[in-house]
């Protein structure tokens, strides 16, 4: 499903499959950036990246981002964000909006009784939302994941 919000950003969901399963080593020590150490010693456990970024899989979904009005929050053209439709929005927390029919990924803010979509890119206008404007808060971004 894709769809165009009001700053020509397009997202393609994709569903979290109940039954995927990928477990992928996880180091007990932090990794340097710096001089290479043996990595092995270290090796704690495993983890599968569904158990530690997804806490609702039947609420979770995948989408893939098009666009440049989040890139002060780390969310770039091309990122993949997880979004979890089962989270209260609250004020401050990413949000993945339907304005207008279109979707949108904004930084909710709310103030004085109103609501505003907060771009993170101040080529971008904030979104002051109206009465009659159709907006629903369709799931919180829980996670951005951006391919290097």
């Amino acid at each position: 499903m894709e769809k165009t919000d009001n700053n020509n950003e397009q997202n393609e969901f994709n569903k979290i499959s109940e039954t995927s399963n990928r477990e992928l080593p996880l180091f007990s020590s932090q990794i340097p950036a710096g001089f290479p150490s043996p990595a092995e010693d270290f090796l704690e456990k495993r983890l599968d990246l569904n158990d530690y970024l997804i806490r609702n899989k039947p609420a979770t979904f995948l989408v893939k981002v098009h666009g440049q009005s989040m890139i002060n929050a780390g969310i770039f053209d091309g990122d993949m964000v997880v979004v979890d439709r089962s989270i209260e929005a609250v004020n401050g927390k990413i949000i993945l909006g339907v304005l207008n029919g279109e979707f949108t990924i904004k930084r909710l803010v709310k103030k004085n009784n109103e609501i505003i979509l907060a771009p993170e890119n101040e080529q971008f206008k904030p979104i002051e939302i109206s009465p009659e404007m159709d907006f629903i808060i369709w799931g919180v971004v829980t996670f951005s994941l951006h391919k290097l």
